[in-house]
């Protein structure tokens, strides 16, 4: 039963803040708490933080894009709780209801009547000896990458206990299936159907023209290493606000062992959006 709702939005987008206010009293009259990131409360909604709302609601709704999702998707720690992602412009791989589509799923959704896809998420974990261990979850990826003036960088790569090579480029992209039509797509690495259990690394401009991305079970414990002095290096999970790794410095990354549920519509396959958002068959 969907009691709660938590609605999480681009407000800085006019759409987005128009969608808002017809959204948050029409889930109102339909007796259901609505609950909106602080600072939103003039939209009706009972404000909290979004930490907060991932352990309340029993449905989420991200109005936006990607990003939009991505900020709130990591938070959700029951996959019991569907996540509706409204796509508000832009290309949006893991937002695919559009905006026009909203109210009818909605309706849907609140009945009872949707189904979800469960999308593995990462568990990443960065050991220093010169700052605090850092952890993050998520949904699409963890990369790795040099700064605009920092020379090429030294990542020792290990797949368990077998080593794999010392990727010598602009970084390394550690992907989930979902984020594989994210950075990934763009460094070359291969399209992943969501619901499968992998992990792709990803090189960003490889030194060595034959280190090519790779794709490893989703049970593998992944463990790079920097191997480099001086140099600007910054782990960002999920395009998110990163932190800075020092010589030494592991990033390790295995299966956070609780998905994501995405809802999905079933009359929409992923095919279908590949071929829509990526043109495909086109002249």
């Amino acid at each position: 039963m969907i009691r709660t709702v938590g609605l999480v939005a681009k407000y800085q987008e006019p759409k987005a803040a128009e969608m808002t206010r017809w959204l948050v009293p029409w889930l109102k009259q339909r007796g259901k708490k609505v609950l909106v990131e602080n600072g939103m409360a003039r939209s009706g909604g009972v404000s909290c933080s979004k930490k907060a709302m991932a352990s309340k609601a029993d449905l989420i709704i991200s109005l936006g894009g990607d990003g939009t999702l991505l900020n709130i998707a990591p938070l959700v720690e029951r996959a019991d709780v569907p996540i509706l992602g409204v796509n508000l412009g832009g290309l949006g791989f893991i937002t695919e209801v559009a905006a026009d589509e909203l109210e009818s799923v909605l309706t849907k959704t609140l009945d009872g009547d949707y189904e979800v896809e469960k999308r593995m998420t990462l568990e990443i974990r960065v050991q220093s000896k010169k700052s605090k261990p850092y952890k993050f979850r998520v949904l699409n990826d963890a990369v790795i990458a040099k700064g605009a003036r920092s020379r090429i960088i030294d990542l020792e790569t290990y797949v368990g206990d077998d080593y794999l090579c010392t990727y010598r480029a602009d970084g390394l992209i550690i992907s989930t299936p979902t984020g594989s039509t994210a950075y990934s797509l763009a460094a070359a690495g291969p399209i992943l159907e969501p619901t499968l259990g992998a992990i792709v690394l990803a090189p960003i401009c490889p030194h060595t023209l034959t280190n090519r991305p790779i794709v490893v079970p989703s049970n593998a414990a992944i463990h790079v290493t920097l191997r480099s002095f001086g140099d600007t290096v910054i782990l960002s999970p999920d395009g998110q606000q990163g932190v800075r790794l020092n010589n030494g410095d592991e990033v390790a990354a295995r299966d956070y062992g609780t998905p994501v549920s995405l809802i999905k519509i079933p009359s929409r396959s992923y095919y279908e959006i590949l071929r829509d958002k990526l043109k495909w068959g086109e002249r």
